[in-house]
């Protein structure tokens, strides 16, 4: 009987130990690090394009894969101390925004996976070897921006055919801030349009700068490529309303969040991109063996509501050609 006691105990451990034993066989889930030099803010369509790119690689966030956020609000200077935490959190694969949030993760490891979203060639950075072959611990996807200026400019020229005085605001800190105004410049040159060149790397300096293109009657705005302009939208919407100063922008956000218009890459798709690569790195990919990805896909978008509270007849053509028109 002592015998049978003894075997039923036994058995009973055992039996509470097993899914214990079956736990910890289970895989762990991935985890993904994500670093951006923005806040969350504004980023809710870029980050649903994100997860769809996971997603069609088979992996849902919450369900089989885990995503550690890292937000820098615009303080670039925290970049390395919160890739560095990514790092220590041993994540499988971190995804970044911009060339000093690239170079921030690729300063952090060299061995973890990262795929990036940068608007300027990654070669020259030292982000990849080539396009084809990346090379390292690095791939993603290069947007198209500062070669757009020209277009833009020609779009803007369109819409107001009449405007004689552009000012092209730039932000001295961004990288190809030089590149842009240089072809921005020799584009208005082309079409006979003078380019006022205007500067601002904070909010200030933004409100600054509207005084100083109505001093100058400037006749429209283009905003330069940058990461800070994007984060300032609703300002440089206000203050262009308020001033009746049509703008172009680069970016979709600008439009919706009620700038005149927008021409540049299709971010959204290009975030999908990123998505889709991370979820194949997950499942065993190479980021030597990923080349990056040139963005193709470009959007125009038009907002309506200002075009009239500024007084502007969009043409019918231009509106044709629109991929969307906020109404």
């Amino acid at each position: 009987m002592s015998n049978r006691r003894e075997f039923i105990t036994l058995l009973g451990g055992a039996a509470a130990a097993w899914p214990i034993a079956v736990r910890a066989q289970q895989p762990a889930m991935p985890v993904i690090g994500y670093l951006e030099s923005r806040s969350p803010d504004g980023m809710t369509d870029r980050l649903r394009a994100f997860r769809q790119g996971l997603k069609d690689t088979g992996y849902v966030e919450g369900e089989n894969v885990r995503i550690e956020y890292r937000w820098a609000e615009n303080q670039v200077d925290r970049l390395p101390m919160l890739a560095a935490e990514l790092v220590r959190q041993r994540v499988n694969v971190s995804t970044t925004g911009g060339e000093l949030v690239a170079l921030a993760a690729k300063a952090a490891t060299t061995t973890i996976p990262i795929v990036f979203g940068v608007t300027e060639d990654p070669v020259p950075f030292g982000l990849v070897a080539s396009h084809s072959r990346p090379g390292g611990n690095a791939t993603g996807v290069n947007f198209l921006v500062t070669e757009l200026g020209s277009k833009q400019l020609g779009l803007l020229h369109e819409l107001i055919p009449a405007a004689a005085r552009v000012g092209l605001l730039v932000n001295p800190k961004f990288a190809a801030t030089e590149r842009a105004m240089r072809d921005v410049t020799a584009a208005a040159a082309a079409i006979g349009l003078q380019v006022d060149v205007v500067q601002a790397s904070d909010s200030r300096e933004i409100e600054s700068v509207f005084r100083t293109l109505v001093h100058n009657k400037a006749d429209a705005l283009l905003v330069g490529p940058d990461a800070f302009f994007v984060s300032r939208r609703l300002q440089l919407a206000i203050l262009a309303a308020r001033h009746v100063l049509p703008a172009v922008y680069n970016v979709r956000e600008y439009a919706e969040a009620g700038g005149l218009m927008s021409y540049g890459t299709n971010v959204r798709d290009a975030y999908r991109q990123i998505g889709v690569y991370v979820g194949r790195i997950l499942k065993g990919a190479k980021p030597a063996d990923l080349p990056v990805v040139q963005s193709s896909k470009f959007e125009l978008v038009i907002n309506l509501p200002t075009a009239r509270a500024l007084g502007i007849e969009v043409p019918p053509n231009l509106l044709a050609r629109a991929d969307e028109v906020i109404e």
